[in-house]
């Protein structure tokens, strides 16, 4: 059925309302209660009688359904001082009283008074990368300002998935085209030509806003994601920002772990460069030398395989990070020339490519101690990709070995805070803030923080370090010997003699202060 009142008509087969040629966007439920009102227009309906057909009896508050009807009436232009379209009888209910017009939609009739659909565009080809499409929020309120929050978030979160180079975004005005219009998720990712699909809505309670989002794989309508954020709406621009970086920060790791799991299931004879990049990626997060020796070998052919691939580069140099980090070197003036090389490589090749960027910068801090050129690199990819938290995490390293241990605090818990979640992210960021902590003369406070670190990685050698040292200046001995024991379990080269090649501290009072401590907790010269 079509009804038709004022400039506005009410679908219920598509279930949408038009004002003229536009869709109108509402809630499912704001659509219900419009649609129970019209079709019982010649009597009075009760709360109670709303409440059993829009809510199936549910116990339902007062103010939401005033919500709710005030969100009817601000979709159809009334109020509720005019109630011209909808009227209040206190103490009885609620009635539509505006003329309508019904025409009948007979199977396969067309509306002579609505234009035809376009023709269906073809499914696009998908891209070789991951791709994603966000489409409009739902507004779950009657406030405009919330709809114009709600398009607000979703174009940050457009811009800021955009800023990651593996990922293939569409841009805002194609994926807007579907505001206001119910939405099939497979016929989206075969008009738009992207595996997955975001979707969300925005929701006012007393004085917070709450966002919630959902990922969806286009090809299967599989859920993979869904969560919610939320916030104090004191300042919404500030919390639409807080919101759209939260969301990110969420979902981008997700979404790579996807598309690493699709490289997998590839045959190998069909695998290219980006293929060969992605399983690098899953080696490379193993912890010990064979594995990552394997992430070399298949960056090394992504190179191979594509020459421009920057990300390739600064992957295989962090693979020399990792083998200088854990004592796997064989030949260190060798190796220490083919990881700056490989540095040098992605910071060139990748200037606007954050995850080429940060890895290769802190392979020049790392292995060249080239402090100043890896922060400002570092620096470019955070500018360019102020959500990618991986790259806060490696920074708050950097900073450790430059001897800015406030720095440090404030990158580690910004990239915890953009991936609460992934245990990896966390070990790394509580490491780096023992070593803040170690710096500012906090001991207690250093092994402390290295034990929360070591909880999600007990073999993790950096921390074990300054757990040992941290516990030796604070007078715990026994504990410090412990993990010294530990750490040359994992590294049995590890002595003083070496133990530059794993924290390389620009300043010499800083390296002097956690060599002596270790020798206390009994590491040998």
């Amino acid at each position: 059925m079509r009804y038709q009142f004022e400039e506005f008509a009410l679908d219920t087969d598509r279930r949408e309302l038009q004002r003229g040629s536009d869709v109108v966007s509402i809630a499912p439920q704001v659509f219900d209660l419009l649609e129970h009102l019209i079709r019982n227009r010649e009597r009075v309906v009760s709360k109670d009688d709303l409440i059993k057909a829009v809510w199936n009896g549910r116990i339902v508050s007062e103010a939401a359904l005033t919500t709710r009807l005030n969100a009817v009436r601000a979709a159809i232009g009334d109020s509720g001082e005019a109630q011209r379209l909808i009227k209040t009888l206190p103490r009885k209910g609620f009635r539509f009283v505006g003329p309508v017009r019904e025409l009948p939609m007979s199977a396969g009739a067309a509306i002579t008074d609505r234009p035809a659909e376009p023709p269906r565009p073809a499914a696009l080809t998908l891209p070789d990368r991951p791709s994603i499409a966000v489409l409009p929020f739902t507004s779950l309120s009657s406030d405009p300002e919330q709809d114009y929050f709600a398009d607000g978030v979703v174009e940050d979160i457009t811009t800021a998935l955009s800023r990651f180079r593996w990922l293939f975004v569409i841009a805002r005005n194609s994926s807007f085209s579907y505001k206001g219009r119910p939405v099939d998720v497979k016929q989206v990712g075969r008009e738009l030509g992207v595996r997955y699909v975001l979707q969300g809505s925005v929701r006012k309670g007393g004085h917070r806003m709450r966002i919630a989002g959902q990922l969806i794989d286009a090809d299967t309508g599989v859920h993979l994601w869904a969560d919610h954020f939320e916030g104090p709406i004191e300042d919404m621009f500030d919390l639409q920002d807080n919101l759209a970086s939260s969301v990110v920060g969420a979902i981008a790791p997700k979404l790579q772990r996807e598309a690493i799991k699709r490289a997998r299931r590839k045959p190998t004879e069909s695998l290219d460069a980006y293929d060969h990049y992605l399983r690098g990626l899953t080696k490379a997060r193993w912890s010990d030398n064979a594995a990552n020796s394997e992430a070399l070998r298949l960056f090394t052919k992504a190179i191979e395989l594509d020459r421009s691939l920057a990300c390739a580069y600064g992957m295989a140099a962090w693979c020399y990070v990792r083998r200088k980090a854990n004592g796997w070197i064989d030949d260190h003036a060798r190796e220490r020339a083919e990881a700056t090389r490989l540095a040098r490589k992605a910071v060139d090749l990748g200037a606007d490519d954050p995850a080429a960027l940060y890895v290769g910068a802190y392979a020049l801090a790392f292995i060249a101690e080239e402090f100043d050129d890896a922060a400002a690199f570092i620096d470019r990819a955070l500018a360019i990709n102020p959500n990618f938290a991986q790259a806060w995490g490696t920074s708050a390293w950097l900073r450790v070995w430059r001897g800015e241990p406030d720095l440090v605090f404030e990158h580690a818990a910004h990239a915890m805070r953009l991936n609460p979640l992934d245990p990896s992210t966390q070990h790394e960021a509580h490491g780096a803030m023992a070593y803040a902590h170690f710096l500012a003369g906090r001991h207690d406070a250093a092994a402390s923080c290295a034990e929360n670190a070591l909880r999600d990685h007990p073999a993790y050698l950096l921390s074990l370090c300054v757990f040992a040292a941290g516990s030796a200046l604070a007078g715990r001995l026994g504990p410090a010997r412990g993990a010294v024991l530990q750490a040359r379990q994992c590294n049995p080269n590890l002595r003083a003699a070496t133990l530059r090649e794993l924290t390389p501290f620009r300043r010499t009072e800083d390296f002097a202060t956690f060599a002596n401590a270790l020798r206390d907790a009994g590491l040998p010269e």
